[in-house]
């Protein structure tokens, strides 16, 4: 039987204790990615002083949706709860990236203070 080395223990990780595998992997930082995108809000609401979605929030969604959903369609968990918890986040986050780069363009100019 071939070692599907995407859902193997990555060797120099073993004296964790942890079974992490690239695709654990590739799925940790993609939920931390997603999660995240909410520190990126904060922040960035907090410079502002009003409540303000960064651009970067929808990328952040877009890519850790992404990520997670190829973990859960991929490895060896192939969980059915995982991808549709996933498809309709990235689904909403490329729709509204798209809805800000129509609204704003490619290049958001600076706000002026």
């Amino acid at each position: 039987m071939p070692v599907d080395f995407m859902n193997a223990p990555i060797a120099w990780l073993e004296w964790t204790g942890l079974h992490m595998s690239p695709w654990k992997l590739i799925g940790l930082t993609g939920a931390l990615m997603f999660g995240g995108r909410w520190l990126v809000q904060f922040l960035a609401s907090r410079k502002q002083g009003k409540p303000v979605i960064p651009r970067l929030f929808w990328y952040m969604s877009l890519v850790g949706s992404a990520m997670t959903l190829s973990y859960f369609v991929f490895s060896q968990k192939q969980d059915s709860v995982g991808v549709i918890q996933n498809v309709f986040p990235a689904f909403t986050a490329a729709y509204s990236l798209w809805l800000d780069i129509r609204h704003r363009g490619w290049h958001r100019e600076k706000a002026s203070h």
